[in-house]
């Protein structure tokens, strides 16, 4: 019999902020394929054997995902029961869309599992929600690293400077200085608070803080490095008001001017 897939989402990086129903597809799978960002504590959990690492770090090591997609295929077509585990949410800048039609393409069954994207989990760790009634009735999602073979960006930054929101980077501590400059450009305040916040949730998260001005500086001075969401707008600023008594605990952290 074909096995069944499952594109499950292990959420920011905190084994605790994994769903049960996560837990129990990746304690009773047969593989386990993951990438780099589920984090090392929920990694090393799952028991080597079973275990297929298939993930991409900007400058590092890289798994094809023509590779990942023909590997799903071949252990569904072998009986296992494969999850498919990814940072965040798999349907969120995770090449979740591109395997679900993979898999249905070659008669796969799979179910989605989704998980605690990032996107919102990183910057809310940090002490900042991307809306807040004062300050962002709206926030946009971008990714910092699109498809290398596109021809030209989908992404228009001009437009992202004129939304009035918040807008949250995934992917995107190397080309910091491209879109920060490119939305100065379009005219955005360059006063506009911004923060990155590095490894979100996990033991060793750090926080740089700044302007959108200065925040590749910060970037710089705190070391920041992948994985890293930026948040641009207002809402970043509202930091400052509850840092002191959040009890998600940061090794580093650098405040720009």
């Amino acid at each position: 019999m074909t096995g069944t897939v499952y594109l499950v989402g292990s959420g920011p990086g905190d084994p605790e902020l994994l769903t049960v129903k996560a837990r129990r597809l990746i304690e009773t799978a047969d593989v386990v394929l993951h990438d780099k960002l589920p984090g090392p504590e929920l990694l090393e959990s799952i028991p080597t054997k079973k275990r297929e690492d298939v993930g991409k770090r900007a400058g590092g090591e890289w798994t094809p995902q023509e590779y990942t997609n023909r590997r799903l295929v071949e252990l569904a077509e072998a009986g296992k029961t494969v999850v498919r585990l990814k940072g965040g949410d798999p349907f969120v800048f995770g090449r979740g869309g591109e395997e679900a039609e993979h898999l249905a393409d070659h008669g796969i069954e799979f179910e989605y599992v989704p998980g605690v994207t990032s996107a919102i989990a990183g910057p809310g760790v940090a002490g900042i929600p991307v809306t807040h009634r004062d300050h962002a009735s709206s926030v946009s999602f971008v990714t910092g690293h699109e498809d290398p073979t596109k021809d030209e960006s989908a992404i228009d930054w001009a437009a992202l400077a004129d939304t009035g929101g918040t807008l949250v980077v995934l992917m995107g501590v190397g080309k910091l200085p491209m879109y920060t400059d490119a939305l100065l450009s379009a005219g955005m305040d360059p006063a506009t608070p911004t923060a990155l916040i590095e490894r979100a949730t996990w033991p060793d998260q750090r926080i740089a803080c700044g302007t959108l001005e200065t925040i590749v500086e910060a970037r710089d001075e705190a070391g920041i490095e992948p994985p890293a969401i930026t948040v641009i707008g207002d809402v970043a600023a509202t930091r400052d008001r509850v840092s002191a008594f959040l009890r998600n605990g940061v090794e580093t952290e650098t405040d720009g001017e």
